[in-house]
């Protein structure tokens, strides 16, 4: 699994992360019998549907140390996951207060409170500024860049993990928005995408 890990992440992946990504996975795998965290039907694929999905995203951070924030964070997928990976700060954004409280005892049982911090709030009223936005299966491209722009500055880059529909809702976003962007294969289902943002800004704004 190391192997995996370090070929979608690309970067090398020590023994003790291992560890931490399998402490991870027994905490949600406890918690999904109390909550609706992930799709029952993906648990027995929770490796390659969830943690590896999520790993990719690190490969794609725009330098070693940038800040993240993960919008609907929910599972804390990716940003629990990226967080075990990467050597910046992590925000994980939450409305649902039973998920931010799952996410809070995941991040101490994990002993990541140095450098996770945990917003019970919709994405709309938190502050600040971030180097990375993500977040998985949370709203249209479109929908998406509305709630997260403010977070954002000319620099920032957005990392999301797009199905089949990721072309589409580019186009789409791009009646309302204007930015640079990449398309990139996802390495864990050939079907899918990630979209790579920057400059996002508003049409008719300079």
């Amino acid at each position: 699994m190391i192997e995996a890990l370090s070929a979608v992440a690309g970067k090398p992946v020590s023994r003790e992360t291992l560890n931490s990504l399998r402490a991870y996975e027994d905490i949600l795998r406890s918690e999904a019998g109390r909550q609706n965290l992930v799709s029952a039907t993906t648990l027995d694929s929770l490796w390659t549907r969830h943690i590896l999905d999520s790993a990719q995203l690190v490969a794609l951070e725009p330098a070693p140390g940038a800040s993240w924030v993960d919008i609907g964070s929910g599972a804390g997928l990716p940003g629990i996951v990226i967080a075990l990976l990467v050597d910046g700060h992590m925000t994980l954004v939450e409305p649902r207060r039973l998920r931010a409280d799952f996410l809070k005892h995941a991040v101490a049982e994990l002993r990541l409170g140095d450098r996770v911090t945990v917003v019970q709030a919709k994405a709309q009223g938190v502050a600040g500024r971030f180097d990375t936005i993500t977040g998985r299966a949370v709203a249209p491209l479109d929908q998406f860049l509305s709630l997260s722009t403010h977070l954002s500055t000319k620099n920032t880059r957005w990392v999301l993990p797009k199905g089949r529909s990721a072309e589409s809702e580019l186009a789409e976003a791009g009646t309302r928005w204007q930015c640079e962007a990449e398309s990139v294969p996802s390495r864990t289902d050939p079907d899918a995408r990630i979209l790579l943002l920057r400059n996002v800004k508003p049409r008719g704004r300079a």
